[in-house]
């Protein structure tokens, strides 16, 4: 098996825009929601803005080119070709940095941090602050191979990913992500290689254990109670990605205007601006992501890493009687869903060495508040370079 590193360039085939197009003008659409607000899902009117947006003013080739113009490349672990960005900075002591993406977000979740976190002295920053970024598309998401059979759930992306940065010939490396990114850091984690010096995360898998429950401040109170009414009112994609991800993969695969309102939904739920999407994200900004999914055909083989979670029996390493010794950074944003306070973070991750509570953004941190990021991750990593 080849360990070559190759430059990988996308040139996507003017066949499937026009195939693109094509289907997009001839959608059947279903009739209005019979409510007035997103409690049915993303409203026609939105969607219907958003398609018209698709097929008359988008422009898949600034994207394409914004992609080939940060350093793209291929290479083969255990099987699978993995797409990824390596942009180098121009610092030569620069801790390199390992940026993991979840569903449905992509590699350009972090087409805002890139610049300001491997150049910073471009931005009037601290040059001995930067980074080197590795930032790859998981299996079977984005232009990544598609696992052919069982076996690649979050502890073995996680191996991926250890070997992609050895590959690389980094010695010292730390890693930042959220969503699915912060669970296979988080394996990472555990795993302990002697590489990684520790990570920075905007999101944390974990459930509080009945004392932590019981000894609840009303802070505390208040996130078990947007965490709850998040898996009761808008986990619907989870439950089906995790027990029927070939059911849904086949309208995933076959509707353009099906995967982008089964990804939008989960933009306009979770973001800072929670029920309005545009307010935080440009059209372009959520197409460029959905097209992510919709050119690799890659609905059903992102959505079956769920299913890999639940019948892997896999669980995030968040036992506080085993606590992550690892240095650990977390921001929370406040319209986060998932979130958790200090204290709980600490009693699992022992070695917190930052932790913040911002005043504004939700789930899809790098994208909605960058300058959050990019802040928050360098204050983690100023004691460990």
């Amino acid at each position: 098996m080849s360990t070559k590193i190759e430059e990988f360039r996308l040139n996507v085939p003017q066949s499937q825009l026009a195939d693109l197009h094509d289907r997009l003008t001839h959608t059947r659409w279903p009739e209005r929601e019979t409510v007035d607000d997103t409690s049915q899902g993303p409203q026609l009117a939105k969607v219907q803005a958003l398609v018209a947006h698709w097929r008359t003013k988008y422009d898949w080739r600034k994207c394409e080119a914004l992609l080939n113009g940060f350093g793209h490349f291929k290479t083969n672990i255990n099987g699978l070709d993995i797409q990824f960005l390596h942009i180098v900075s121009p610092e030569p002591d620069a801790l390199p940095l390992l940026m993991c993406h979840g569903w449905p977000g992509s590699i350009l979740e972090f087409r805002k941090v890139i610049e300001p976190l491997s150049n910073p002295a471009k931005f009037g920053g601290d040059p001995r602050k930067a980074f080197h970024l590795v930032i790859p598309s998981m299996p079977g998401f984005g232009f990544s191979d598609k696992p052919s059979a069982t076996g690649w759930s979050i502890p073995q992306i996680a191996d991926a990913w250890i070997t992609l940065m050895d590959r690389l010939g980094y010695k010292r490396w730390g890693a930042q992500g959220g969503d699915l990114g912060f669970a296979v850091i988080d394996s990472i984690a555990e795993k302990k290689p002697k590489q990684f010096v520790g990570f920075h995360s905007n999101f944390i898998m974990m459930q509080p254990t009945p004392d932590e429950i019981a000894q609840a401040t009303p802070q505390e109170k208040d996130m078990f109670a947007s965490e709850k009414d998040f898996w009761d009112k808008l986990s619907g994609y989870a439950k089906e990605q995790s027990t029927r991800p070939q059911t849904i993969g086949y309208s995933l695969a076959d509707s353009p205007v099906g995967l982008a309102t089964w990804i939008y939904a989960m933009f306009q739920d979770t973001c800072g601006t929670p029920g309005n999407a545009e307010a935080t994200f440009t059209l372009d900004e959520l197409l460029d992501d959905i097209m992510m999914y919709w050119l690799p055909n890659t609905g059903a083989s992102s959505a079956r890493l769920y299913w890999e979670m639940v019948n892997s029996h896999w669980h995030p390493s968040t036992n506080p009687s085993k606590p992550i010794h690892v240095p650990a950074g977390f921001t929370m944003f406040p319209q986060e869903a998932v979130r958790k306070s200090r204290r709980l973070i600490e009693a699992r991750y022992n070695n917190l060495v930052y932790f913040n509570e911002a005043a504004h953004g939700g789930h899809f941190g790098a994208l909605e508040q960058p300058e959050v990021i990019v802040s928050d991750v360098r204050k983690t990593f100023d004691t460990l370079r």
